[in-house]
């Protein structure tokens, strides 16, 4: 009978538990957070990935992460059913890097308008398109252009007025490549250097390398290719090569993945910039979960918080 008195007055306090706002119950519920992320064929985002899951591995009773990519960077249509699966899965936050600056914010939109908090990371999205849907989606990440001219402003010192120099931007409709394009144009325009054109290699190792062939076959005197990540730089060098001119052409690049650390060491490469993906990801994720514990809603949030870039040289 005591036994039978106990196990009742268990079942009322848990009753009267669950109606309580705060309560054990409720709380017991963690936020789940989707970082969505670009290519994971490229090793940047690969680190970012990693580094998010460390993250939610060091702090497991406080989170749960879902990580997703893309095949390509230019797989906008793929990102997009991401972002829509995410909201059918009621994620109470998404870390995004865009794959286009424009294309995301229809389903953006969507996401916020379902309750979901969103914060935007590597890739910026486009400030006046946000503005016009009524959006406020913080950005976390590096100045773009900023370390684009840092690195400019490096290989610059190794060229005379008059050098014969060619881009390679990522995808154009993204932000960060129109950034990182500017900053480099910033630094050649200082250095009175000739840039004979500017193509994209949509970030890609492969298209890199065929841009970069097509430029040194129509500019063989060409003194330096500035590549807007490290992907492109990387066919860049191979193209170099196959030209017959290496040693003879500057490549610098953006990102300072793994890959392109042998070539600064022996000088294939002269430069590049550390924009730290771990720390954008792990950013962009404490600023979603500070907002969902502090209940502040999308609108309120910071527009920006500026992340490092440095520059890194052999």
């Amino acid at each position: 009978m005591q036994t039978r008195r106990h196990t009742l007055k268990l079942l009322a306090l848990m009753v009267v538990m669950t109606g309580i706002p705060g309560s054990y119950a409720a709380a017991a519920e963690q936020p789940k957070v989707a970082l969505i992320m670009k290519s994971l064929a490229n090793e940047f985002f690969r680190t970012m990935e990693d580094g998010a899951k460390a993250h939610q591995k060091q702090h497991a009773g406080q989170y749960t992460l879902i990580t997703n990519g893309i095949k390509d960077e230019t797989d906008t249509a793929n990102q997009i059913r991401i972002v829509e699966q995410m909201v059918v899965e009621h994620v109470n936050a998404i870390v995004i890097a865009p794959a286009d600056s424009k294309a995301l914010i229809p389903a953006i939109k969507k996401a916020i308008d379902s309750g979901i908090l969103v914060v935007n990371i590597d890739n910026r999205f486009d400030v006046a398109t946000l503005k016009s849907k009524g959006l406020n989606v913080p950005f976390v990440g590096p100045d773009n252009r900023k370390g684009a001219r840092l690195v400019g402003d490096y290989l610059a010192r190794k060229l005379k007025a008059g050098d014969k120099v060619g881009i390679l931007e990522g995808v154009s409709t993204t932000l960060n490549a129109q950034q990182r394009t500017a900053g480099f144009q910033d630094a050649m325009k200082a250095a009175k250097a000739n840039v004979i054109g500017v193509q994209s290699g949509q970030w890609e190792i492969d298209k890199g390398n065929t841009v970069a062939s097509a430029m040194l076959r129509e500019h063989p005197d060409l003194k330096a290719l500035l590549c807007g990540n490290d992907n492109m730089a990387l066919g860049a060098v191979a193209a170099v090569k196959t030209a017959g001119l290496a040693g003879k052409v500057k490549i610098v690049g953006y990102d300072d993945i793994d890959a392109i650390k042998p070539m600064l060491a022996d000088g294939r490469v002269l430069a590049t910039a550390n924009q730290y993906a771990t720390k954008q990801a792990v950013f962009g994720i404490e600023t979603a979960l500070k907002a969902i514990a502090a209940k502040t809603p999308q609108k309120s949030l910071p527009a920006v918080i500026e992340t490092d870039v440095s520059l890194v040289t052999r």
